[in-house]
């Protein structure tokens, strides 16, 4: 899905054999990086090394500029000079969750640096392909009012992602409408970062949407888990009481000014909504206020 055209729309496919990639550059934040998928000894897999295998790129082809905490200007200002040094014939580009939970959050300048990041890439000729964002209040199951915030924010991301795309016709994964995208297991322990099934559904949508624009796969992503760390019980209390509490108190800080304008908005609303209302009619005359007949005699229904 190229949010929401195919990518055969968007982009004029050749009549010549699909082209192999050589170089793969990943760019983003801590999901790019690959956590949630752990292997034994080597720190974080995820999604990156997924799609390079898929593609049949080496070690001495691919990169991974991305870093946990980075947002969409982190992109431009400091991993793009790597990618571009790097010379990829196919950029991925997953960021943008982060600026959805900060109070500077600004839709236009995330456009601008999106919009700078692809046309520097796709001048060089790479291929570039970022993601849009699903809800993810429905995986971290927030408290009503801060997830009607988070989602308001993820659609102006997201609205921002569409233009930047729609000019350029380019690719762009939209992870809300990846199968099995709000199911558990997709998710690891912190309920922020895909799981290894996870970060394997995203390089199969990631690689399905790149053959559909030519370009070769030595391989599918399989979505059969292996290598990787199954986590236990432990890992998932411990992760709620040492990370996910702290996270969501540091993030709530920054977060819950917006979340409550959103309220105060929502009741102001609500308020003038009511307010406007026309006066109800009077209440029709009830069963028990109308004469009735006994024994032909006529009489009420009071004592």
């Amino acid at each position: 899905m190229v949010c929401g055209v195919t990518a055969l729309e968007q982009i004029p496919l050749t009549q010549s054999m699909p082209r192999r990639a050589e170089r793969l550059a990943v760019l983003g934040d801590s999901t790019a990086v690959g956590l949630g998928d752990p292997v034994p000894g080597r720190g974080w897999r995820g999604v990156g090394p997924f799609v390079a295998h898929a593609l049949g790129i080496g070690p001495g082809g691919y990169l991974n500029a991305a870093f946990t905490g980075a947002r969409m200007g982190c992109v431009r200002t400091e991993q793009l000079k790597q990618a571009l040094a790097h010379r990829p014939d196919v950029a991925l580009v997953i960021v943008g969750m982060n600026d959805t939970l900060r109070s500077d959050f600004d839709a236009a300048s995330i456009a601008a640096d999106l919009e700078h990041v692809v046309t520097t890439l796709t001048e060089q000729g790479t291929i570039v392909v970022p993601v849009r964002f699903h809800d993810h209040s429905r995986v971290f199951r927030l408290p009503g009012s801060l997830a009607r915030a988070l989602r308001a924010r993820i659609l102006e991301l997201n609205g921002a992602i569409d233009g930047v795309v729609a000019r350029h016709g380019i690719p762009c994964l939209d992870l809300d409408a990846l199968p099995g995208a709000y199911e558990l297991s997709s998710w690891s322990v912190d309920r922020l970062h895909p799981s290894e099934l996870g970060h394997r559904m995203l390089a199969r949508g990631l690689t399905d949407l790149l053959a559909e624009t030519g370009v070769a796969l030595a391989e599918p992503v399989s979505l059969v888990c292996s290598g990787g760390i199954k986590p236990r019980t432990i890992d998932h209390v411990g992760w709620l009481v040492f990370k996910g509490l702290p996270w969501l108190w540091r993030r709530g800080r920054d977060f819950l000014p917006y979340a409550f304008a959103i309220m105060a908005a929502s009741a102001k609303e609500s308020y003038i909504h009511w307010r406007d209302q026309p006066a109800p009619p009077p209440p029709a005359q009830g069963l028990s206020d109308l004469p009735i007949t006994v024994e032909g005699c006529r009489t009420n229904s009071s004592p």
